[in-house]
């Protein structure tokens, strides 16, 4: 596929909307079972500026991995710790493949009513910018759910499990030093060790065959 601007600039508006989906849908799910604490800091809203880390947004866009602003809570404030942890750390992931899904469906409108659009001009760059916030969404969706500290998928892991705080802890320090091993050691051997790629293809392939694509 070739496109008409760079892929950074494509990427652009697509990191900056999964980014905030992704840290709003934890404000707003730690708000809503109780804890005030994100919300007290300016976490509940959908300007980007508020969520997006500059070093963390630059290295997704330049190295293909990042990070946001954490969203933080307290578990004191919580009804039901182990469980509302699990609410709001889903929260987060899914808010990204259902902004994946309505883009699809979105694009499939868009392809129904003015079938020519990728073919070129600014339909070719409307066409591609969908295509950016799709992929870029389902990799957010199944990245975060690896169960590594300090991604999502560690506090549903957590949730689960009966450990002691200073045990957390300990996974927590050494699972994030060997999440950014594998970052690093796959992005600069370009080894695919973490076969995100691969599974957003498929997740993509799949939901466009049911569109019709």
């Amino acid at each position: 596929m070739s496109f008409d601007l760079p892929s950074m600039l494509y990427s652009l508006p697509a990191v900056l909307l999964g980014l905030t989906a992704h840290e709003f849908m934890h404000a707003w799910a730690a708000f809503r079972l109780g804890d005030t604490t994100a919300r007290d800091e300016g976490r509940l809203t959908l300007n980007p500026l508020r969520h997006v880390d500059p070093l963390g947004f630059l290295f997704l866009i330049v190295a293909g991995f990042g990070w946001a602003k954490p969203v933080r809570f307290s578990r004191e404030k919580l009804k039901a710790p182990k469980r509302d942890e699990a609410f709001i750390a889903i929260a987060g992931p899914l808010a990204n493949l259902v902004l994946a899904l309505l883009a699809s469906v979105a694009l499939r409108l868009l392809l129904l009513a003015l079938p020519a659009m990728a073919d070129g001009g600014a339909g070719r760059i409307v066409f591609t910018l969908f295509l950016y916030l799709i992929y870029i969404n389902y990799g957010l969706f199944l990245f975060n759910l690896i169960p590594l500290p300090p991604l999502d998928g560690s506090h549903l892991l957590f949730s689960a499990l009966s450990l002691r705080p200073e045990t957390e802890a300990r996974i927590y320090r050494f699972g994030t030093l060997a999440l950014f091993a594998i970052l690093i050691v796959g992005s600069s051997a370009k080894l695919d060790i973490l076969p995100i790629g691969r599974l957003v293809r498929v997740m993509a392939q799949a939901v466009f065959g049911m569109l019709g694509f």
